[in-house]
């Protein structure tokens, strides 16, 4: 019995279930629930485009909150990405080279202790990270819902997930051609990703990245901890490439100080404009619809011809 039950766990991961998810170019296909021994099994959606060919190699982006990207009618707050819209234009005109997505779903209550970089926060004093534990949202609701676990997550993501999409699909395995994406926290986690597996990941894009951490500024460490992190494990700007933004609306106004701070240390290690690039964008608040808006500039800048 124990066999067979093996077996159809292997089977529901490995299956690739034919989901509604309406998309103007190309298709998603949906690997439900996909199991993990690190985190919870989440939804993974792989965008195709349109000619997508199993005699082809292409070049693969991760994303964070995969449930946010192509299709506005099934999100909560029916805003969507368009990732599918902006990068079949861009391939379309030949100004990138041929990807697919990886939209990773985040896992709903987890998800900020699954995209909070690790290392730094555990760098706090004990008793700073105790206090920052009981942090609230605003609707008075815990930030945390448990003890920080982006290791595992990216554990995940790199030693099952990657080699699971590299063997299902005709990709271009090398750093090169990996690349990493999100907003707000997912924008963290992304740069967590780089600095974590620099041979993984040849590019992030962190759009809108919540250097917070949590929703209070004042008497906060963690922004301080991020610096010192980024400090000592920016990889090589040689071989990556890294993207960030913010808008100057919502949640995004907390970010400029905290991005000149990050621009800084980034400048100090060499990077110049063929692999860095920060954006600010007046009026544009926290959002899928503000991201969607300027999603072209990070994809163009990572995936470049």
């Amino acid at each position: 019995m124990k066999k067979y039950l093996l077996l159809f766990q292997l089977l529901l991961c490995l299956s690739v279930w034919a989901q509604d998810v309406q998309v103007s170019s190309g298709k998603v296909i949906r690997h439900s629930l996909f199991s993990s021994k690190y985190v919870d099994a989440r939804n993974v959606d792989v965008w195709l485009q349109e000619d997508y060919q199993t005699s082809k190699k292409y070049a693969v982006l991760y994303m964070h909150d995969g449930q946010m990207l192509f299709d506005s009618t099934t999100t909560w707050n029916k805003q969507e990405w368009g990732i599918d819209e902006t990068l079949a234009q861009l391939m379309k005109e030949k100004k990138i080279r041929d990807c697919i997505v990886v939209g990773i779903w985040n896992s709903g209550k987890n998800r900020h202790i699954d995209y909070f970089p690790q290392k730094p926060f555990e760098s706090i004093d004990p008793e700073k990270q105790d206090s920052l534990y009981s942090a609230k949202r605003g609707n008075g609701n815990s930030v945390f819902s448990g003890k920080v676990q982006s290791d595992a997550y990216l554990r995940f993501l790199v030693t099952e997930l990657k080699p699971f999409i590299d063997s299902s699909y005709a990709t271009k395995k090398d750093r090169a051609n990996t690349f990493v994406a999100g907003s707000s926290m997912g924008g963290l986690i992304s740069m967590y990703a780089i600095c974590e597996y620099p041979v993984v990941f040849g590019g992030a894009a962190c759009l809108s990245a919540h250097w917070p951490g949590i929703f209070y500024t004042e008497n906060n460490p963690i922004p301080a901890a991020f610096m010192s992190y980024m400090k000592a494990k920016l990889p090589s700007p040689i071989n990556h490439k890294i993207y960030f933004d913010f808008g100057t609306e919502t949640l995004d106004a907390m970010y400029e100080p905290f991005q000149m701070q990050v621009d800084s240390i980034i400048q100090s290690r060499g990077y110049d404009s063929k692999s860095w690039m920060t954006k600010k964008f007046m009026g544009e608040n926290h959002s899928e619809q503000a991201w969607r808006k300027r999603f072209n500039i990070p994809a163009l800048f990572l995936l470049r011809n």
